[in-house]
């Protein structure tokens, strides 16, 4: 009927009809066949029913093999009503290795959440026991947790620490950082925390090898580049209790900034020698020369970072001009220039720790002046926010990593380095202390 009344009212020629109907069919033949209709024999299926017929080759004729049921293939995913099987609908899935790692991510960022908010709600705790010692304890017990269950634990990889967990910490010191009071006593400073350091580093590393050679069998083979790599891990003090006690009776404000700057740059003293110690120990024979090149490569990688950080403090200040109608992003030049910074430093083998100091310093006055106060507020609590997780976390890890790692105790290496670092550190602030009284 609708071919015969044409289609938008335009009446086709009689001699199409047939035509149409054909194409028509033809059209509807693969959706027929979908659904496991068949209309007609294909040419495939008429060729297939018909006997096979003997081929001759030359002078040689050959049968047709024969079909017998057995040798027929059988399609197994075809049913007998012809439909493929199929199974439930998935009402419930269970796929934990897709969201592995930010599940667990999340799991320890919420542990060390749930930690700060405990210190808060039982102060009595943390006012007996350092904050740094209980998030060890915890780690610990975490570690055991997961140990007996029959886990193995998680260890705080170095790259993890450097890259992701460090920064914020030094980040959130040196951007808030007194700088009337840290530059007045910089030389002061200085001293405990370059001087102090290295000789807190190069006295523990002797005497631990001293006790290393008449100490018996199971440490006489620690060698000399050993012992002052564990001295210059241990060199450094971290003097977050001391500080929490400073706020809490308001100490004098010169001994809080001595503390603070000590315990600022030291960080930076420490990782710089550890990692020339780590260089040396990987030569067979180190000479006067290597001696000297190490102690250049100190003061470059050092002063090498503050440029570093001046570079990029200078360009955040430059930026933070041109934000005045976007100011949502004023907050993530601030990071990201500072952590662009400490990347930068150590691409090239510098300080990263120095780069982040000095960023923050350098920036901070321009930036301040240029952003809004909503930015300011979201900078400072973003800031305080990231480096108490990040701390938490290496507290707690220094627990868990205790627990997965195999230990050897040896009472007279532990006992000697605990008494040794409490004469090293009387005997090193004893250094500053005349300058202090001056």
């Amino acid at each position: 009927m609708l071919l015969q009344s044409g289609i938008c009212g335009l009446s086709p020629p009689r001699i199409f009809p047939s035509l149409l109907v054909v194409v028509a069919l033809v059209g509807l033949l693969p959706v027929l066949s979908s659904h496991g209709l068949q209309l007609s024999p294909t040419a495939s299926t008429i060729r297939s029913s018909e006997p096979p017929r003997e081929r001759s080759i030359g002078d040689v004729t050959t049968a047709p093999p024969e079909v017998t049921p057995e040798s027929r293939p059988v399609n197994h995913s075809v049913t007998d009503h012809g439909m493929k099987p199929r199974k439930a609908f998935p009402v419930l899935g269970i796929d934990y290795t897709h969201v592995r790692t930010p599940f667990e991510i999340s799991l320890w960022i919420l542990l060390a959440c749930l930690m700060k908010i405990g210190f808060h709600v039982i102060p009595t705790i943390s006012s007996i026991v350092p904050e740094s010692c209980l998030l060890i304890v915890v780690g610990l017990l975490v570690g055991g947790l997961i140990k007996g269950v029959g886990e193995t634990p998680p260890f705080l990889q170095s790259d993890v620490f450097f890259l992701f967990l460090l920064p914020p910490i030094i980040l959130d010191a040196g951007y808030f950082l007194p700088l009337r009071q840290f530059t007045e006593n910089l030389g002061t400073i200085l001293i405990f925390a370059v001087v102090g350091t290295l000789w807190n580093a190069f006295f523990l590393g002797g005497l631990m090898y001293a006790v290393c050679l008449v100490g018996g069998e199971q440490i006489n083979n620690i060698g000399l580049l050993d012992n002052l790599l564990f001295g210059s891990i241990i060199s450094a003090v971290d003097p977050v209790a001391v500080l929490a006690v400073f706020e809490e009776i308001h100490i004098n404000e010169l001994l809080h900034i001595l503390v603070f700057g000590e315990s600022l740059l030291n960080d930076a003293v420490t990782v710089v020698l550890y990692h020339l110690f780590e260089e040396f120990a990987n030569y067979e024979h180190v000479g006067i020369v290597d001696i000297f090149l190490g102690f250049l490569s100190f003061f470059v990688v050092a002063l090498g970072g503050v440029f570093v950080g001046v570079v990029y403090g200078v360009i955040a200040a430059f930026t933070s001009r041109f934000t005045s109608h976007i100011r949502v992003i004023e907050p993530l030049f601030v990071f990201l220039y500072s952590y662009m910074a400490y990347l930068s430093a150590e691409l090239f083998h510098l300080s990263g720790i120095m780069a982040l100091i000095a960023s923050g310093v350098v920036m901070r006055p321009y930036v301040e002046a240029n952003i809004s106060h909503k930015s300011h507020t979201t900078i400072k609590y973003f800031l305080k926010m990231w480096s108490s997780v990040s701390e938490t976390l290496i507290f707690i890890f220094l627990g868990v990593s205790t627990v997965a790692g195999s230990h050897h105790w040896n009472w007279t290496f532990v006992i000697s380095t605990l008494l040794f670092c409490l004469i090293a550190r009387v005997l090193g602030e004893g250094q500053g202390w005349g300058r202090v009284g001056g």
